[in-house]
């Protein structure tokens, strides 16, 4: 019934891990971290913005449209931009890191060209953590469209309800109430109880029914109305639980 989203935290994680990395490395070659660490650190800003705008735009609206000449074209200039920047970058770090004097930056500080292949290596290195992300998402999202799909096969919901297994249309479930130690299920046929768990119907039930509350599952489609605090399903108002309410507004908007 759930669809989990991508982590932000993952580009962030990889982003630090860069940033010390580097700092290190650069750090051991000029035998200063600290200035090793402002100039990666006026750098970085350079890193990321070409890596999402190859990611996120040339990638998705030329390469994969199959559209390789505007690809190359625009990948080559957001290379000649990049390097302009690096080269700012290197004019800043020459001023107030060197003192006027490349050779207080270290050997490597100097060598545009090193810059630009350590810039399109991180590229791309990121370039591939995002796809093999992007994969790992993609084969989740078809893994859970399998499992909707055998669950939209089996138009009904199979329960056991004083000791008799009952089938109950999908489309006359009203909504689901969890109480003390067993659930009721109010259709349009009237009440049925069970000793089931809400949290395994939730599990079982197709994406037309959603979780609101602890104690209650809706069936989307017999909605009349709701807002921030409440739903109407047949009449009936029942309250969507603090904690549920960010998913259930998203869930209900689309």
């Amino acid at each position: 019934m759930n669809r989990k989203s991508s982590n932000p935290y993952y580009h962030i994680f990889y982003w630090i891990f860069v940033l010390l990395i580097l700092t290190v490395v650069f750090g051991l070659s000029w035998g200063n971290n600290m200035a090793a660490f402002y100039f990666i650190s006026m750098l970085l800003p350079i890193v990321l913005g070409t890596s999402y705008f190859f990611n996120y735009f040339l990638v998705p609206r030329y390469y994969m449209q199959k559209k390789y000449i505007q690809f190359a074209f625009y990948s080559f200039y957001t290379a000649i931009v990049s390097m302009y920047l690096e080269m700012i970058v290197l004019m800043f770090s020459y001023i107030y890191l060197g003192n006027f004097n490349f050779k207080n930056l270290g050997p490597n500080a100097s060598n545009i060209f090193l810059l630009a292949a350590l810039l399109y290596l991180l590229v791309f290195i990121g370039s591939f953590l995002l796809m093999s992300q992007q994969i790992r998402e993609n084969q989740q999202m078809i893994q859970n469209l399998l499992i909707e799909k055998e669950k939209r096969k089996q138009a009904f919901l199979e329960i056991i309800s004083n000791r008799k297994t009952i089938k109950i249309l999908y489309s006359d479930i009203l909504y689901i109430e969890s109480l003390s130690d067993f659930i009721k299920i109010h259709t349009l046929r009237g009440q049925i109880s069970s000793k089931e768990k809400i949290s395994r119907l939730e599990e079982v039930l197709p994406d037309n029914f959603i979780r609101i509350h602890r104690s209650f599952i809706i069936n989307k489609d017999k909605l009349n109305s709701f807002s921030s605090d409440h739903v109407f399903v047949n009449e009936t108002q029942l309250n969507i639980g603090r904690t549920y309410r960010k998913r259930v507004k998203e869930s209900l908007k689309r």
